[in-house]
């Protein structure tokens, strides 16, 4: 089964990453599941915002 997920690269501040990657640790998940489901997150509610 091909998967439909794709990287790509990102550049943010050290310290961002160091307290994502600390609350992904913390949250039992990956980090891309944790960044993937963070910006779910805020699509989700920016989503609600526009309507």
């Amino acid at each position: 089964m091909p998967s439909d997920k794709q990287q790509f690269n990102i550049y943010l501040p050290g310290e961002l990453v160091r307290r994502v990657k600390h609350a992904s640790v913390d949250a039992e998940v990956s980090l891309s599941v944790f960044v993937e489901r963070a910006l779910e997150a805020y699509l989700r509610q920016k989503g609600d915002e526009q309507q």
